[in-house]
């Protein structure tokens, strides 16, 4: 079995405590993940300040190069870095083999590029006899907290811009999905990451998290998870002022226009509904189709979610794995079984097609994708994140309606439209309430280009330059000749 440690100041440091971690695909467990609390995110914090003078005082193309060391290193390990973030989150190897270890690697590589790129203001006052100029500088130690659902992809996705700004960090990873920022953290000498630079500490939001958002030489916090949890986090760093960043829930819309490519459209639109077991916050939990398209898109999509294959994640002909843990897998059940009681038709999948599993896997917490349709706006199924293979499918008569009924919910993360008159893209597009709007696509995505959500999906925006700007300071100096 397993047993993980922290990583403080480039060591690995046993824990006094631990949590248990299981194995989605099966249930059972098979790995102790440190329970740590207040005494290891003070050593971390502290390995971090330390590290910082240092390590902000070397030159962009340093930091660069050190990134992008750690980057060849973890791409030498793909497959290995796969099969564990399959094992520890129930995705397919597959997914992680194709998208969450190479988005993890590419991440340390964008980032230490686009750090050697950015410039920053100056303005000629010659009528004062003074000029005026912006600098950037590194905010000190960030902590970094993120999700179960894409572990290594979203933890990269922090640190990397982080520490190419110069700063320190101290980075606790989701429990639950411990085992790759392990894996990681036992690459970092050998790709130069001086010691304190980056540590991870792993444990629970209550323990770790707490510690780490309320410690008072922490100035910075970039949490991505449940907009719950970043409501608590507010609330804690308050006192201190502390710069915040919040990417959150989801449940986002995709409004599908009689004059639609309808294959594109379907194929495209199972994908955004059911990949990564619909546990990304980005995937379509809400489909808005036009009335006179409805019934032919209905029974269309039906039939494409009945093919997309849920079981084994090691078996490269399934589309989806296990949900992340037993009481998640509830969780979704749960609100299914709301909307049946509602009403609601289910049309494929959570019970109505049996799933066949081997015995070795009857124990993982699997569901297969499942579609709804004659949910009420106001259900709890329409309004809430289920972050599952879930979506409710309902019609709508005009572009108003379209637009009320994508903007009705507290979230406003992510949309999609679908449509062949780019008139009508661009106006719809401008009205909904979403950070992030594809059109006739899905998650087609350029890191440098801002990402993040509106209402209750977040605070700020991450990406080349926005996130140069949260992990720095920006201060004026006008100087007078």
């Amino acid at each position: 079995m397993l047993v993980l440690e922290n990583y403080i100041g480039g060591k690995f440091t046993p824990c006094s405590r631990h949590i248990d971690s299981f194995d989605p695909s099966t249930g059972e467990l098979y790995c102790k993940v440190p329970d740590s609390g207040q005494d290891e995110v003070e050593a971390a914090v502290q390995a971090a300040r330390e590290a910082f003078p240092a390590w902000s005082a070397r030159s962009p193309e340093q930091r660069s190069q050190v990134l992008n060391r750690l980057a060849d290193l973890m791409e030498g390990r793909l497959e290995e870095f796969a099969q564990a973030e399959s094992k520890d989150q129930g995705k397919t190897v597959t997914f992680a083999r194709t998208v969450d270890i190479p988005r993890s690697v590419h991440n340390f590589r964008f980032f230490a590029t686009s750090s050697l790129h950015h410039t920053t203001d100056c303005s000629q006052m010659d009528h004062l006899g003074c000029v005026g100029y912006t600098v950037r500088s590194p905010v000190g130690v960030a902590g970094l907290i993120s999700p179960w659902n894409l572990p290594l992809y979203l933890l990269t996705w922090k640190i990397a811009p982080a520490v190419a700004a110069g700063n320190t960090v101290v980075a606790k990873p989701s429990e639950m999905t411990s085992v790759t920022a392990w894996m990681m953290c036992g690459l970092m000498e050998e790709a130069g990451v001086p010691p304190g630079v980056i540590n991870v500490v792993f444990g629970t939001g209550p323990r770790a998290g707490d510690a780490l958002v309320g410690h008072p030489n922490v100035p910075l916090i970039s949490f991505t998870g449940s907009t719950a949890t970043a409501q608590r986090i507010t609330e804690r760093v308050a006192p201190y002022c502390k710069k915040l960043s919040l990417e959150l829930g989801g449940k986002n819309p995709a409004l599908v226009f009689a004059d639609a490519d309808l294959d594109q459209c379907i194929t495209t639109t199972v994908r955004s509904s059911f990949s990564n077991q619909g546990e990304i916050c980005l995937c379509t939990s809400r489909i808005y189709v036009q009335r006179s398209l409805y019934p032919e898109f209905l029974e269309r999509f039906v039939a494409a979610a009945r093919k997309w294959t849920t079981g084994v994640p090691s078996d490269p002909s399934n589309n989806n794995g296990a949900l992340i843990s037993k009481e998640h897998l509830e969780k979704v059940r749960g609100f299914v079984a709301m909307a049946r009681s509602e009403g609601a038709t289910v049309h494929c999948g959570e019970g109505v097609e049996p799933l066949s599993l081997p015995d070795t896997h009857s124990g993982g917490y699997y569901l297969p994708a499942t579609v709804l349709s004659g949910v009420a706006q106001g259900s709890r199924v329409m309004q809430e994140e289920i972050f599952g293979p879930v979506t409710c499918v309902s019609p709508f008569d005009d572009e108003d309606e379209a637009v009320a009924m994508a903007n009705d919910v507290r979230y406003g993360l992510a949309a999609t439209v679908w449509s062949s008159d780019v008139g009508k893209v661009t106006r719809v597009a401008r009205r909904v309430q979403a950070g992030l709007v594809w059109a006739n696509c899905w998650l087609v995505r350029d890191l440098n280009l801002p990402f993040g959500g509106v209402k209750n999906s977040g605070i700020g925006r991450e990406g080349g330059r926005d996130s140069y700007h949260f992990f720095t300071e920006v201060k004026t100096i006008t100087v007078k000749y």
